[in-house]
């Protein structure tokens, strides 16, 4: 902050000893802050929208400090006064180290304490007894408190809750969890007031919807907004290297002396990228070129918590140069000597990125820096679109979607541990969680049915009884260990699993015999778009999926040479709507790619010569043979998971048009099938026509075809199952371990299918695969919006376009093997059939 004239307000709404601490630090109330003093004043909700460095933390927790310091003396407290809650323990840990500092200076007689997954028991225990008067803590530990029985003298003097990073919450089944304890406060609490804190905001009134109670019938309530100004504008700049960028790949190695000499003239820089498996590589590369032993750290979520939190004290204290870190550190925790954020791959989204930059330099009126490093050459237009979407203050969060009936399912039973509840009070209770506002009667009695019998199927099993009604009409639990057992498995978050990978045989048309030997692990969504049949590649092996048996794919070795579907290591984040819309932009106009480095607009003019372009709202198809192959490449910019899905649907069309698909891989940008069969020359005939192809009928019977062949409805299931409570991955002294939890859902899921397939954990487990897997939705607009608008292109080789996509087919590690010379040398050789040039 930097002095300024003082508002006339401030003398009315801050008493002595806060005007004196603002002026001993030079500093003076920004007008936002005296705001939401006004509002707490009136007692109104409010939403803040301020960006990093305008004080917004003090700002939300100033009313709740000045109502503490001028609390009578004799005031005496069952529970807290202000009750914050954000989606980071080390943000809770953070924002506790930042408001003890002004409670000490102020000599204020306020307790400040956080509550944590990592908060010892008996500290957690002694917080029930004698609560501080401000708690920070988590959206789990609010649900687990108020399933207690004692949760109304808890929480009997809450005042105020503050939701800090409310747009990283709403959109996510943690924030479902959340916005039904927040009723529940109401109740406890009718006139509480909330505070929404946020910096990145695309749909500001999402959230003050979600902040308030809403009333069924009635005109949807809004909290009061209140904006600060727009700091100074980020210094943002994408690398034009002297290396060549690649056509491919994910690793930006190529950057590396690049990225080390922008460390060493900076004081300290964040270093940020899309992956676990980034972070790795990206730090062991600077490490390899470090050569003036700088201090250079990395922090991700696989990483063990003390060393999380010894990096990030090693940050505050200023010791470091650098840190390499994944979305672990996204979030508003503030590094104040940061001064430049170095991006490695493109953000995927306009609103990561300005949170990401906001991690550089918390001081709002000088800019915050930042370099944007690509890993290949879609990558360089993506981060050009990044960046006028950045300076035109463009925001791209996701909306948020009706909450989850899973998440339901689990805060029932947790109200029924608290106390026996009326089901009529619950359900209006429940429908004044804005996620909840359209939930019907029938739905929720369904969901309560499920969890006191499991449903139809499985109430004739007296485990999945949970609750029952009594004789005086309200539902109570049916045993006290059903809520040890709850508070054991609140939450939202469900590690995702890897499956091993199993040797099988099949000999003379016997049965499949598992052997004992494990080829490794695989993420478990990958196995989830597998069908039997399909051939990937794996340790350096072609093999055929078999199956599941209990928690293991089983698969057999292959005689193919190429795998029909292979695994990825790409980025974690789907490109944004916004940024896809962005670089098809960039790909039909011509006058933008000046802007572009040189290397870049050169590829894309070679494109047109070959062949064309695609307009912005077109999807260009381009077919062409290679070897004893035929291609097709689809620009549909729309995301790798969208595209996943669509390639699994177009291949099932193809094989009924007779063309042999063999596999297809799939980006953020484009989709390549290969088959035996020529496409271009069926397309060109009308067998399929290419319109036909792509027809959004696709969505009906051929998903549903799909789905019912794959195991993704069955793992996300599991999910579903775990989060609703219908199994419990902990019970006390044990824990179930992951093939023992895939059993027991796998087995319930074939019951359900085939005797209540309306079961409402199938009807939860359909909305997250439509919305979190498949990207249904996003596939669904694109096929609207090309409809009349495809453009097919019949090549005789490929294109240099088409490059990036092939390059995907043949990126699978080989054991042994140099993966990015590998990688450089199929480049090579593609680029120069692109080129039109003989092979070397």
């Amino acid at each position: 902050m930097t002095a300024q004239p003082q508002p006339a307000a401030a003398d009315r709404l801050l008493p002595g000893r806060f005007l004196d601490w603002f002026a001993r630090r030079g500093w003076a109330p920004r007008p936002h802050q005296i705001a939401m003093l006004e509002k707490a004043a009136d007692g109104r909700s409010v939403l803040l929208i301020a960006p990093t460095g305008a004080g917004k933390t003090l700002a939300g927790f100033l009313p709740s400090l000045v109502a503490l310091a001028e609390r009578p003396p004799a005031d005496t407290r069952r529970g807290p006064h202000t009750l914050y809650i954000s989606p980071l323990k080390a943000l809770a840990v953070d924002i506790a180290r930042n408001l003890e500092t002004p409670a000490r200076e102020m000599a204020l007689p306020i307790a400040i304490e956080t509550r944590t997954g990592d908060t010892p028991a008996h500290k957690r225990q002694r917080q029930r007894e004698k609560p501080p008067d401000i708690l920070l803590t988590t959206p789990e530990q609010l649900a687990l408190l108020l399933s207690l029985p004692d949760a109304d003298r808890f929480f009997g003097d809450l005042d105020t809750v503050i939701f800090d990073e409310l747009h990283a919450l709403v959109t996510t089944k943690r924030g479902d969890l959340l916005a039904l304890g927040l009723a529940r406060l109401r109740r406890l609490r009718p006139h509480l007031r909330t505070v929404g804190l946020s910096a990145t905001v695309s749909e500001p009134d999402d959230l003050r919807l979600w902040l308030v109670g809403q009333t069924a019938g009635a005109p949807a309530a809004l909290a009061d907004l209140v904006t600060a100004p727009a700091g100074a504008k980020p210094e943002i700049t994408v690398l034009d290297s002297v290396n060549r960028v690649p056509w491919a790949g994910h690793t930006t190695v190529y950057a590396t002396d690049e990225i080390y000499a922008a460390i060493k003239a900076a004081k300290m820089t964040l270093v940020f990228v899309n992956t676990r498996s980034q972070a790795e590589r990206t730090f062991a590369e600077l490490w390899r070129v470090n050569e003036d032993a700088l201090p250079i750290a990395l922090h991700h979520g696989s990483l063990e918590v003390g060393q999380r939190r010894r990096v990030e004290a090693a940050m505050a204290a200023g010791t470091l140069r650098a840190v390499v870190a994944t979305s672990t550190l996204d979030l508003g925790i503030d590094w104040g000597d940061v001064d430049l954020v170095i991006h490695v791959g493109a953000p995927k989204g306009a609103s990561r990125l300005a949170q990401r930059i906001g991690r550089a330099n918390h001081r709002l009126d000088e800019p915050s820096r930042a370099l944007l490093v690509p890993s290949n050459r879609f990558e360089a237009m993506e981060c050009r679109a990044a960046l006028e979407a950045s300076a035109a203050g463009v925001q791209d969060t996701e909306r948020p979607l009706p909450g989850a009936l899973d998440v339901l399912a689990q805060h029932v039973l947790g109200m029924a541990c608290a106390a026996p509840f009326d089901a009529v009070a619950l359900h209006d209770e429940i429908v004044s969680a804005a996620p909840y506002r359209a939930l019907d009667w029938e739905t929720f009695e369904r969901v309560v049915d499920f969890v006191a019998t499991g449903g139809y199927a499985l109430r004739a099993y007296e485990r999945y009884a949970k609750i029952r009604r009594g004789a005086d009409g309200l539902w109570r639990i049916t045993h006290p260990r059903i809520a040890q057992q709850y508070r054991l498995n609140v939450g939202t978050i469900v590690e995702a699993p890897h499956v091993k990978v199993r040797l099988a045989s099949r000999r003379g048309g016997g049965p499949l015999r598992p052997s004992a030997r494990v080829l490794g692990e695989v993420e478990e969504y990958f196995v989830e778009t597998l069908s039997p049949g399909d051939t990937f590649l794996f340790a350096g092996t072609v093999l055929r999926f078999e199956g599941m048996r209990d928690n293991d794919a089983l698969a057999t070795r292959t005689a193919d040479e190429q795998p029909k579907v292979p695994a990825y290591a790409g980025g974690k984040f789907p490109l944004s709507t916004h940024l896809a819309a962005g670089v098809r932009a960039m790909l039909a106009d011509p006058d933008k790619w000046s802007a572009l480095p040189e290397q870049v607009a050169d590829w894309l003019r070679l494109q047109g010569e070959v062949s064309v372009l695609p307009g912005g709202d077109e999807l260009l198809v381009e077919t062409f043979p290679r070897g004893n192959r035929f291609y097709m490449v689809a620009y549909s910019f729309e995301g790798r998971l969208a595209h996943q899905t669509l390639g699994m649907l177009l291949t099932r069309r193809l094989e009924r048009a007779r063309l042999s698909p063999i596999g297809f891989v799939a980006n953020d940008y484009a989709l390549a099938v290969w088959a035996l069969g020529d496409l271009g020359a069926a397309f060109a005939a009308g067998r399929p026509a290419i319109g036909a192809l792509f027809d959004a009928d696709m969505l009906g019977d051929d998903l549903e075809a799909w789905m019912a062949e794959s195991y993704l409805l069955k793992r996300s299931f599991r999910t579903c199952a775990i989060i609703s409570g219908l199994v419990e991955r902990r019970h006390p002294g044990e824990e179930k371990t992951g093939r023992q939890m895939t059993v027991s859902t796998d087995l319930v899921y074939d019951v359900l299918r085939s005797h209540e397939p309306d079961h409402i954990l199938l009807r939860a487990t359909w909305a997250d695969a439509a919305r979190g897997l498949l990207d249904i939705r996003r596939l669904s607009d694109m096929l609207s919006r090309i409809e009349g608008r495809i453009v097919h292109q019949r090549l005789d080789r490929i294109s240099p376009l088409a490059v990036p996509a092939m390059l995907e087919i043949g990126k699978e590690a080989v054991a042994g093997a140099d993966p990015d010379l590998m990688l450089r040398e199929e480049a090579d050789d593609l680029i120069r059939e692109a080129m039109g040039e003989a092979p070397a």
